[in-house]
């Protein structure tokens, strides 16, 4: 059985992103006046990319995924959806707000994947970015990207 090092080296990145987002999530500050407190969140994404990582590596380790014949060659045009929804994100959070830059972001990674229903992909971009909003911005009062669909909230 030959070691498949794509796979290996993605799940040991993985792993070491988990432990710098460790050292991330020790240092949030204890919240002494809310249940649950800031680093809930962070914390279970670091225990999510430690055992994500842990899994793909060893699955690496075993030759990788079971039934993969032949791998397509890398899209670049796929790979440029994708990174380019992340600059936007990265762009528009300032001024146009958390929920339209999700928005963006999530219809662009989508046609990165391969999705070509801009209207489904803008309208499920924006149900999670609004849950994701309520959900830090009401529930745990932390404030992300207040922009022009926040201040109608």
């Amino acid at each position: 059985m030959r070691i498949a090092w794509p796979e290996t080296a993605a799940g040991l990145f993985i792993v070491a992103f988990g432990i710098v987002s460790a050292f991330g999530s020790a240092a949030i500050p204890a919240s002494s006046w809310a249940v649950v407190g800031p680093s809930l969140f962070p914390w279970a994404v670091t225990g999510v990319l430690g055992v994500c990582g842990v899994l793909l590596t060893i699955q690496g380790l075993r030759g990788g995924w079971a039934g993969e014949e032949e791998q397509e060659p890398l899209q670049t045009g796929q790979l440029l959806w994708v990174g380019g929804g992340l600059i936007a994100n990265l762009i528009l959070i300032d001024d146009a707000g958390f929920i339209l830059a999700s928005t963006i972001m999530f219809a662009m990674v989508a046609r990165g994947f391969g999705s070509r229903n801009w209207p489904r992909d803008l309208g499920l971009g924006f149900a999670i970015a609004l849950v994701a909003y309520v959900g830090f911005d009401r529930l745990l009062g932390y404030k992300i990207g207040s922009g022009l669909i926040e201040a109608l909230i």
